[in-house]
């Protein structure tokens, strides 16, 4: 007896594995996806311009991270169209804000704007020309548009709606944009690959109807993209596995809209199966397994048992380290010896 509608999923061929690296930007369910894969030891880079949630903005951070890669690829990116100028930056309810970060870069100086705005971009230094996958998860169609500049912005910061043109972005619209990003994309790294998701999360202020609408906007431009590009670009279905495989209020949070920790969880390991090779898989296993050793709790702290198994620990991390050199166990190792250091 079939007790719930699975959702089928192609095996992606070839699978992710260890010497991959990603760049992953988009709503927040994107960051929930690239804080497991960042636990597991993959090379992630996870919304460096804060959460986005239309196509259009998503579409302009990457512009700015091409243009930090090639300031000669095209005329179309100019950097200072997107990273924040005179016109970008203001100050709103006690805090310094940009129309073009999320509300974590907002600071209550300029100037802590700014470094916070720089430090982020410094660490997506040459990204672009690296990067072999780039993770893109869409929220809504809607956007809003800064009445004095007819500009999209990543972020209204809580400005009065009235100073907003609020719009829902045409499929075509989607479409043409993507169509030139993704060839100047692969001008700079001709070995990218690309995956789209649609956010599972409700935009229930619009109206159900609405968010309906929206989303759909969303999967016919992904569509789209995906046959125009079907050896680059790929779609993930967590929008289907959460609302049609998960057909349940208890896999969403107390909101009941976005997707509980289970959720999440599921869907996690639905991508582990179908998109991630059995040799990484096994890797992915071991993390979690020292991650589990590191969160034990011993009865007797002090004793010689307990020392034994913090240097298996040790042994574990330096095995992993060897098969995957740029697996980072610092932190861990460090746990480690220093709890070492307190039983001598």
């Amino acid at each position: 007896m079939n007790l719930f509608t699975r959702v089928e999923i192609c095996k992606l061929s070839p699978a992710i594995n260890y010497s991959d690296s990603f760049l992953m930007m988009g709503s927040c369910f994107i960051t929930e996806i690239g804080e497991r894969l960042t636990d597991a030891k993959f090379r992630c880079r996870v919304n460096p311009f804060g959460v986005l949630y239309n196509p259009m903005s998503v579409a302009h951070s990457l512009r700015a991270l091409l243009n930090n890669a090639s300031r000669e690829i095209s005329s179309s990116l100019t950097w200072d169209k997107i990273i924040p100028h005179e016109g970008d930056i203001f100050f709103h309810q006690g805090l310094w804000h940009s129309f073009a970060f999320h509300g974590d870069f907002s600071a209550s100086t300029k100037e802590q704007l700014l470094r916070n705005i720089g430090m982020s971009m410094d660490a997506c230094q040459d990204i672009m020309n690296n990067v072999t996958w780039c993770f893109l998860t869409f929220g809504t169609a809607y956007v809003y548009e800064w009445k004095e500049t007819g500009r999209i912005v990543a972020n209204c910061h809580k400005l009065p709606e009235n100073l907003f043109t609020r719009r829902r972005l045409a499929v075509d619209e989607i479409v043409d944009e993507y169509r030139r990003l993704l060839a100047d994309m692969w001008q700079v790294n001709p070995q990218l690959k690309v995956m789209l998701t649609v956010s599972p999360i409700r935009h229930i202020r619009d109206g159900l109807h609405e968010n309906q609408l929206s989303k759909s906007v969303l999967h016919l431009a992904i569509d789209i993209l995906q046959q125009s590009f079907p050896d680059r670009v790929f779609y993930f279905p967590a929008y289907e596995l959460l609302t049609d495989e998960l057909r349940d209020y208890r896999y969403y949070a107390d909101d009941l809209v976005h997707p509980s920790r289970m959720a999440v969880e599921y869907v996690w390991q639905r991508f582990v199966e179908t998109c991630i090779d059995k040799e990484a898989v096994n890797a992915i296993e071991s993390v979690k397994e020292i991650k589990k050793m590191l969160d034990h709790r011993p009865l007797h702290p002090e004793s010689p048992e307990y020392a034994r198994f913090l240097h298996q620990i040790v042994l574990k991390i330096e095995t992993l380290s060897k098969k995957y050199p740029y697996f980072e166990f610092e932190k861990e190792k460090e746990i480690c010896l220093t709890r070492l250091n307190r039983l001598h």
